[in-house]
């Protein structure tokens, strides 16, 4: 996700640069507006260019492209906008190259100027962003997240007999914690008559221990069968 959104600024960053690239003086200060589309495919020619007929028209084209690869996560789109920006720049390089006899880089006005620095960079950036963009998730990738929701959610594991049992299940070691809106049950203080009571000292007093009763809790004493 993150990938996603930074690929998807430096990409727009890039279709910003490319679509203004235009507008600022690309050689011998003349526009870029001013270079017409056919120009780059017949040869460089004075004549001045309409905007929408201008090498303006394949760097929107780009941007656009940009903006759909940006909404369907498209890595593929949005290297293909960088490639068109950057196709058409060496194209008009290579056409005004051939116009003027070279290529020079002034600082007076006279060569190479920002316009065409705008260009490239826009398509660079625009492939590096399609570079930084994880896309869109591939089908099997998917049909995993599919299948891991259907699965049902396994309950948390019996701990092992070496281990100390926890309650809520933190995997922590310690003593079972389990707590409880309601006070605690107290104990039955009675313990049977006393026996230095005077009113109590008959009542049949109750074994000590249970270990201590002769009787058999499980087998109770009865009576012999008479003897015949």
């Amino acid at each position: 996700m993150i990938r996603n959104i930074l690929g998807s600024v430096v990409a727009l960053a890039g279709a910003a640069s490319a679509v203004l690239s235009p507008f600022r003086d690309w050689y011998g200060g003349r526009v870029g507006r001013d270079y017409r589309v056919r120009d780059l495919f017949e040869g460089i020619t004075p004549v001045e260019s309409g905007v929408l007929v201008s090498i303006l028209l394949p760097f929107l084209a780009a941007a656009l492209l940009v903006g759909l690869g940006v909404v369907l996560r498209s890595r593929l789109v949005v290297a293909l906008a960088g490639v068109v920006v950057l196709g058409f720049t060496v194209l008009w390089m290579v056409r005004q190259g051939q116009a003027a006899g070279e290529l020079v880089v002034g600082g007076d006005g006279a060569g190479l100027q920002v316009g065409v620095v705008n260009a490239v960079a826009g398509g660079v950036l625009m492939l590096i962003g399609a570079l930084l963009m994880s896309g869109r998730p591939g089908r099997r990738e998917r049909r995993a997240v599919r299948r891991r929701e259907r699965e049902p959610v396994e309950p948390f594991a019996v701990p092992a007999a070496d281990q100390v049992d926890t309650w809520p299940p933190t995997q922590e070691p310690g003593m079972s914690v389990q707590t409880s809106p309601w006070p605690e049950p107290e104990v039955d203080p009675y313990t049977g008559p006393d026996p230095r009571d005077p009113r109590t000292r008959s009542y049949p007093q109750a074994a000590p221990h249970p270990e201590d009763d002769p009787r058999d809790p499980v087998h109770p004493p009865h009576r012999p069968p008479p003897q015949g």
